[in-house]
């Protein structure tokens, strides 16, 4: 590849690595916008979120266009390769982390709408909430910079999503158990909670894909030492 086609490449490659963090940036302000409607139970902000799911879904498809043109194309080779491949697979999660957040929307609509009780503990969703949101941003912050380093805490960190949704799902058992009546209200809560804790692993999918584009290793479904020592 001459100079100058090969700095076409790079230039192309750029672009399709900016959409994708304009794509985060979107997702990123839809989960925020959805942590925030649960909280003060906004209809109007869940409103907000479910209709920036268009958006998500048009940026997609274009940022899917755009790699298979280059592919074709360009017929890149070993890390720029590996690099579009990661980027397809960071595009498919940021779209399933959008669509996580418009269900968290819906369901805040949904609980609005039966006029469920408010003495639920939603609040207590807002540590996961916030953990969630952490890992995302913290999850572009790693694409943008091919940053290792940042990608292996994001791994560490997901374990205390999961740690609150299960602390959260025996709260929530308790006070089914306590009140029937707030039974289906709960099991709202649940399915938003789930929600929460799916964006936390759409996060650590991105992370890992760092780590591949990097390190040129799969290190999806490996244990965490393992992942330590192809990092290092």
């Amino acid at each position: 590849m001459d100079k100058h086609i090969s700095s076409q490449f790079d230039a192309e490659l750029t672009g399709v690595s900016s959409r994708v963090l304009e794509l985060g940036g979107l997702v990123e302000s839809q989960t925020r916008h959805a942590v925030y409607a649960l909280a003060q139970f906004s209809s109007e902000v869940a409103d907000q979120v479910v209709a920036t799911e268009k958006q998500v879904n048009a940026l997609e498809v274009e940022i899917d266009a755009e790699l298979a043109s280059i592919i074709a194309r360009r017929q890149p080779t070993a890390r720029d390769l590996r690099l579009l491949m990661a980027i397809s697979k960071i595009t498919g999660n940021l779209e399933r982390a959008g669509d996580e957040a418009e269900r968290i929307a819906r369901m805040v609509k949904l609980i609005l709408d039966q006029g469920s009780p408010r003495n639920l503990p939603s609040s207590e969703l807002r540590v996961a909430a916030d953990l969630a949101t952490g890992l995302l941003r913290k999850a572009l912050d790693a694409f943008a910079r091919l940053d290792v380093n940042t990608a292996l805490v994001i791994l560490k960190e997901d374990d205390l999503i999961d740690a609150e949704f299960n602390g959260f799902v025996r709260k929530l058992v308790t006070y089914m158990m306590e009140d029937p009546r707030t039974i289906s209200a709960s099991l709202d809560l649940l399915f938003v909670a789930k929600a929460i804790e799916r964006i936390g692993d759409h996060a650590k999918n991105i992370a890992e894909f760092v780590i591949y584009v990097v390190k040129g290793s799969d290190v999806r479904h490996t244990a965490l030492t393992e992942i330590e020592k192809a990092v290092q």
